[in-house]
């Protein structure tokens, strides 16, 4: 029941990657708006995080959660018979709205209904597995449902699905709360969605727009925002965000890690399909079903890692192994050519079951060392970072790939091919066949070697965050096997 709505939250991060030429046809976005469709969803989702974790934690998970499907069904229903560009984005608005409830009602409830260590280690593997899979699973959804069926048919998707959670979660899902929740905070509300959204914003457009002035503004006003927020919540009576909660035995590198953990992946994605539609010359859905091919590891590993973690294994040694694991999916990244689609989905496939390894037991680490009353509070923070750490993975190997492909591709090439491959493609359309192609060979060739640069990055980073780990992890003695039931410190 819990995993019925993390799926689909997931899968609307990537849901509409071949709807979009159809609702460009259809409702004739300009260029802003149609950034904002697709955008606007992850943006409010990562805003709002930390505000749903703490409201769920004040009036109860499993309430919220029936809130939040409500909301997102609503949302799904609008979007998919929307009539104009304008309420399109508002419908994708107020999804965020709905997928920022569910995540952190969903982890909270497996926090509070999974007492037993070992029960909550496997249920935690299974949470990471269904919201990795879920967005490459989204995107496929997307193109063979827009292949047989009109654009909104993707967000009708969603309605039995939430009309089913409103009907037996009252009956399966017990009820949680914190006891004694105090006032909420409602100043950290607005500066929290300051700090979040315009960091998030600014470092998922500096790998296409480059170190634009704009974008590096908008990061550093997001971090003189978090200072704020972070000074009110050391200073406030009832703050959304203890301070209590950073000094839970393994909670800071967990969440720190985390964080390293999800730049690893989303870094990789900024690559992996790109080469696959414009180095190998896929269709977007071919494409897209290739992309599962690494999801396929994804759910074995996480189980298997919490199944060695309750087998007596430390902790500390699974998730520097699985760090170590994803910095090899890295170097075979690192050896690709421009025709190399098993290297890049074996790569790939390691890399995602390294940081799915890592993504469970750091989840469970941090979940398992604060109190079950904080659970929804906890869950958000971990949520947000690994928001964080998605934008900063495409900012910074993004960048490396960029500043290699600049220096590749040959300085008689038209300007728009030395900005990007997809800039390389277009413009080769509008040249005679032999110098196209060779355009197009040269401009792939680049391509590649700015990934193998930023893979090579990659590594070194999954390299130096294992050594971290095991670290941090052993110096903060939160690495150990979970302890048996009964005995948790809540």
């Amino acid at each position: 029941m819990l995993m019925l709505p993390l799926l689909l939250v997931s899968m609307d991060v990537s849901v509409l990657y071949f709807a979009v030429p159809a609702i460009s046809a259809d409702l004739a976005p300009t260029g802003t708006q149609q950034l904002w469709i697709f955008d606007i969803y992850a943006f409010v989702l990562a805003g709002l995080l930390m505000t749903t974790g703490a409201l769920g934690d004040r009036i109860g998970r499993r309430r919220l959660l029936l809130i939040g499907a409500a909301a997102f069904g609503a949302a799904s229903l609008v979007a998919a018979y929307a009539r104009s560009a304008e309420t399109l984005i508002a419908a994708r608005a107020l999804l965020g709205v709905g997928g920022a409830t569910l995540m952190p009602s969903t982890m909270a409830l497996v926090r509070t209904m999974f007492r037993d260590p070992g029960q909550r280690a496997q249920a935690i593997g299974v949470w990471s597995a269904v919201m990795t899979g879920g967005v490459a699973l989204g995107s496929v959804l997307s193109g063979v449902l827009v292949e047989h069926f009109w654009w909104g048919s993707v967000f009708l998707v969603n309605l039995p699905a939430m009309a089913l959670l409103l009907v037996l979660a009252p009956v399966l899902l017990p009820e949680s709360r914190h006891p004694r929740p105090g006032r909420f905070d409602l100043p950290s509300v607005p500066l929290s969605m300051a700090a979040v959204l315009p960091v998030i914003y600014g470092l998922k457009e500096i790998p296409s727009g480059g170190w634009h002035a704009r974008y590096v503004a908008a990061v550093a006003v997001g971090l003189l925002f978090a200072a704020l927020f972070v000074h009110r919540q050391r200073t406030a009576a009832a703050p959304m965000i203890p301070v209590s909660l950073f000094r839970a035995r393994g909670f800071p590198p967990a969440v720190a890690l985390n964080l390293i953990a999800a730049f690893a992946m989303m870094g990789s994605a900024y690559f992996t399909t790109q080469y696959l539609q414009s180095v190998l010359g896929k269709s977007a859905l071919e494409a897209a079903l290739w992309s599962l091919v690494p999801s396929v590891p994804i759910g074995v590993t996480a189980p298997l890692a919490a199944h060695l973690v309750q087998r007596g294994v430390h902790r500390v040694h699974v998730v520097a192994a699985g760090f170590a694991v994803a910095a090899c999916g890295y170097t075979l990244l690192a050896l690709i050519g421009t025709d190399s689609l098993w290297l890049v989905l074996a790569g790939a496939g390691i890399l995602a079951a390294g940081v799915v390894t890592v993504l469970s037991q750091l989840t469970d680490l941090a979940l398992g060392a604060t109190p079950a009353e904080r659970a929804g509070t906890a869950s958000s923070v971990l949520e947000t970072g690994q928001e964080f750490g998605g934008a900063l993975g495409m900012a910074a190997l993004g960048s490396i790939g960029t500043a290699v492909y600049h220096r590749a591709v040959p300085p008689s090439a038209p300007a728009p091919a030395q900005e990007t491959l997809g800039g390389a493609l277009a413009a080769a359309r509008e040249m005679p066949a032999a110098a196209g192609d060779a355009l197009v060979a040269a401009a792939r060739e680049a391509f590649t070697d700015g990934m193998r640069g930023a893979a090579a990055a990659g590594a070194v980073i999954l390299v130096g965050a294992a050594a971290l780990a095991a670290a941090f992890l052993r110096r903060t003695g939160a690495g150990g096997t979970p302890v048996p039931m009964g005995q948790e410190k809540v």
